[in-house]
């Protein structure tokens, strides 16, 4: 990696794709079920769904091996809103700005790239604001998941 990113070759080790045929579904299960701080508690049933269900999948997957390293959804009408989740890229495969490669191809490269976009973290809020990402204004309520 060079100092202003990754370089040509490390940027060229991976690819992205907008098929979600192409989605590894344990990959991603394996990830979400272990590391993520926000999706641990959903059963595999629960990802399935989730993934099934989507409006849009990327995957970032190494073009050597076709391993799957990354992965983002999306929600949305189709219209006018869409909702980002389960971004992630495995820790070993980090620094080779395949989060923003992620984000990118989802929100400004794809269908959807003029709607009003929305997520939530905890993290990685730099990444998300050199995409237009702020905190919510007065304009915007949430309602939190009901405890059991």
């Amino acid at each position: 990696m060079t100092a202003q990113g990754p370089d040509a070759h490390e940027l060229d080790a991976y690819e992205l794709d907008d098929d979600p045929a192409r989605i590894q579904t344990d990959a991603v299960w394996d990830w979400l079920s272990t590391e993520a701080y926000w999706a641990r508690w959903r059963s595999r049933a629960d990802v399935e769904a989730q993934i099934a269900g989507a409006w849009r999948v990327v995957g970032a997957y190494r073009r050597d091996t076709g391993e799957q390293v990354g992965f983002a959804r999306a929600i949305s009408d189709g219209i006018a809103f869409a909702y980002l989740a389960d971004v992630y890229v495995l820790a070993e495969h980090r620094g080779h700005g395949l989060g923003k490669r992620l984000v990118r191809l989802m929100v400004d490269e794809g269908p959807g790239a003029d709607m009003r976009w929305t997520l939530f973290t905890s993290d990685a809020h730099g990444l998300y604001r050199q995409f237009g990402f702020t905190e919510p204004d007065r304009t915007a309520m949430v309602r939190a998941a009901r405890t059991a």
